[in-house]
């Protein structure tokens, strides 16, 4: 009859009296096994856990058809529009999103967070040509996160250059609850570069709430333009490790961007290495995006996947990038340096090109000046400028907007609405009257310089009248202006009379 254990004598096991067993000589074998069998399940987990258990709400996407010599910490050092266009690596990006050639979790060695958790979450990454966010609206879409552009270094001339929408979208989206990483857009030559860009990085965002990673992004330093043009794969990989080292001793969450194209492979970059010690974000675009398309087809090790750079958000008003991460943050970090930065305003003129100009301009009819280059109901009248009344125009932009000055604001108004043509209007003028119409205010106005008033609103009619010469800093009422013909109707020493409005100061 077989018994059930061993004496305290024997070896561990199952038997019957026929058989003995040392199960002692097979133990390690199991336990590697056993150990084997557990990491398998542990990498089926995993992969199923990225599938799509979170999206955002208002969003969609549509399939992507292709594919140390200046530092600007305030954000103070500005480009002219042409230089802007041609400095800025991600200005021809017509798409405004980051990388055009463009999944599975990985741990990594450098992060600086505490409160780090395996969540999967979902973020854009946005720069000023994403123009003035709503980010309340953005919030209410369900995104978890955004990774802000908060500079570049120009390609050709080296400098370094903030994003002027940076400060305004690190604010704005850390108030309406979204957590806030960061990216900038690199064109280093040498390690000392990187070090730089990423001090200058620090700096910039000490004062603002970072709780995702700041990240490192280099594109096109293959073309002619780029000062990046003759450098090896290993220069560029040691510049990368530089920077994200820098941002890592920093306090931050180091992060380095590429399509999936650069890295598979070590294609443009020593992947192996950077996969090693710092978070990977790539960007690979399905043609149906996730969660239908549930993983990246990178065979690579990522922590976050830009999976559409065709996504549309409420909030935005541009395609935007979307991406998913395989982390998440039980808390917001406050900031570095304690403090918290001043309010930011947005840049209004953000996605916009605008020529330089400076000329006279009047209203052809009427025209309303806003406060930004926009008819939204986000955009502000100022004034309304009429026929006859001047002002300075500094700029046009190709998107049928003018920049102009009114009483030392900057304003915007259609450009079509205006004109260079200060000639008034004629008007007609029977023998028996005139039938100009005036609409009707109450104005104190003063000439600019010198202005003649007449018994009639006409320079070329016969009968018309000089009754009286007045000059500046004589204050008299205006009672109606004519939009049609650019004339004024005043009350001068008790007389009703008329002058041409550019001549008038509106006090």
């Amino acid at each position: 009859m077989s018994k059930l254990f061993k004496s305290d004598d024997d070896d561990f096991g199952y038997l019957d009296d026929s058989i003995h067993i040392n199960w002692k000589k097979f133990l390690p074998a199991i336990i590697i096994a056993a150990v084997a069998v557990i990491a398998l399940i542990i990498v089926l987990i995993v992969s199923f856990g990225h599938k799509g258990k979170k999206t955002l709400s208002n969003v969609s996407s549509t399939e992507e058809t292709s594919s140390v010599n200046g530092t600007d910490t305030d954000g103070n050092n500005t480009l002219n529009d042409k230089d802007e266009k041609e400095l800025d690596p991600q200005y021809s990006d017509t798409d405004c999103s980051m990388n055009q050639s463009a999944g599975n979790g990985a741990s990594v060695i450098l992060s600086n967070s505490t409160n780090e958790t395996s969540d999967i979450t979902i973020g854009i990454d946005v720069s000023k040509f994403q123009g003035t966010i709503d980010w309340a609206q953005v919030a209410s879409s369900g995104v978890d996160f955004a990774m802000i552009r908060v500079g570049y270094r120009a390609q050709k001339t080296g400098v370094i250059y903030a994003d002027t929408n940076a400060k305004y979208n690190m604010q704005q989206a850390a108030a309406n609850g979204i957590k806030v990483g960061a990216y900038f857009f690199s064109s280093a030559v040498n390690e000392a570069e990187a070090v730089e860009e990423a001090d200058w990085v620090a700096d910039f965002i000490s004062d603002y709430s970072i709780t995702y990673p700041v990240a490192f992004d280099c594109e096109g330093f293959n073309t002619s333009e780029s000062r990046q043009k003759s450098m090896t794969k290993a220069e560029r990989t040691a510049v990368a490790t530089a920077f994200l080292q820098e941002v890592y001793d920093k306090g931050y969450t180091p992060m380095f961007y590429a399509a999936s194209s650069e890295l598979s492979n070590n294609s443009q970059w020593n992947t192996a290495s950077l996969e090693s010690s710092y978070k990977i974000w790539v960007a690979q675009y399905p043609s149906t995006p996730y969660p239908e398309t549930p993983s990246t087809s990178y065979t690579g090790t990522c922590s976050m996947w830009q999976y559409t750079n065709q996504g549309r958000v409420a909030g935005i008003g541009t395609n935007v990038d979307i991406n998913v991460a395989y982390f998440g943050y039980s808390g917001s970090n406050g900031s570095l340096s304690g403090e918290t930065a001043a309010a930011a305003s947005p840049d209004v003129e953000a996605g916009m090109v605008f020529t330089s100009v400076n000329d006279t301009v009047t209203a052809k009819d009427e025209v309303r000046l806003r406060d930004k280059p926009s008819q939204d109901t986000d955009a502000t009248v100022i004034a309304t400028l009429i026929n006859g009344e001047t002002i300075t125009r500094t700029g046009t932009s190709s998107s049928g907007w003018s920049r102009l000055v009114y009483n030392g604001q900057t304003v915007y108004a259609v450009t079509s609405y205006l004109t260079t043509d200060l000639t008034p209007k004629a008007t007609e003028s029977p023998t028996t009257g005139f039938n100009t119409k005036f609409t009707d205010c109450n104005d104190t106005v003063t000439p600019k310089e010198e202005v003649n008033l007449r018994n009639k609103p006409s320079v070329t009619d016969a009968d018309s009248v000089v009754v009286a010469t007045a000059k500046k800093g004589e204050f008299f009422t205006r009672t109606g202006y004519n939009t049609e013909v650019g004339w004024s109707r005043v009350v001068y020493n008790g007389q009703t009379l008329y002058c041409v409005t550019s001549l008038l100061s509106i006090q």
